[in-house]
């Protein structure tokens, strides 16, 4: 059986592991239980995700990207079920949470690990030039300038 496992998985699910390992040792096992229930359905989660992103994206013509909206709903709908369950069960609220965080740092770990190449080649102002003063890097576009400086222009 050959299980393809996505890279941004595969680290979700190492954090996981090393979380339920350290919340088992510092804190109470129903945290670790919890914590690796969270990271698991937040694994469910992300790889339905993926997939359903990939048929919308790259349709390979096997009409799996018609239910890509349908598929959202229905993931984040199975996803509260499932957290409503775990919950009813008495699963520790704080643990799921860190579970189903865990998405987040993995995703951005794996975005910085693929990130495009720096090209020396590109065209770059230099670090004193006058542009720079027209610019808000807050809101990344140029700052308009007030009445005064109009009429002073």
């Amino acid at each position: 059986m050959n299980v393809n496992i996505d890279p941004t998985e595969r680290l979700n699910l190492t954090l996981t592991a090393g979380a339920v390992a350290a919340s088992f040792v510092l804190l109470t096992p129903g945290f670790a239980l919890s914590l690796g229930l969270g990271g698991l359905l937040e694994t469910v989660n992300f790889r339905g995700l993926r997939r359903s992103a990939q048929a919308m994206f790259f349709p390979t013509g096997g009409g799996i990207a018609s239910i890509g909206s349908t598929g959202f709903g229905l993931r984040f709908a199975l996803l509260a079920f499932a957290l409503g369950v775990a919950l009813y069960a008495g699963a520790h609220p704080v643990g799921l949470l860190l579970g189903l965080s865990l998405i987040m740092p993995a995703s951005i770990v794996e975005a910085w690990r693929n990130r495009p190449a720096i090209d020396p080649n590109a065209p770059a102002l230099s670090s004193d030039h006058e542009d720079w003063e027209r610019w808000n890097p807050w809101l990344a576009r140029e700052i308009e300038p007030s009445d005064e400086e109009e009429s002073l222009r």
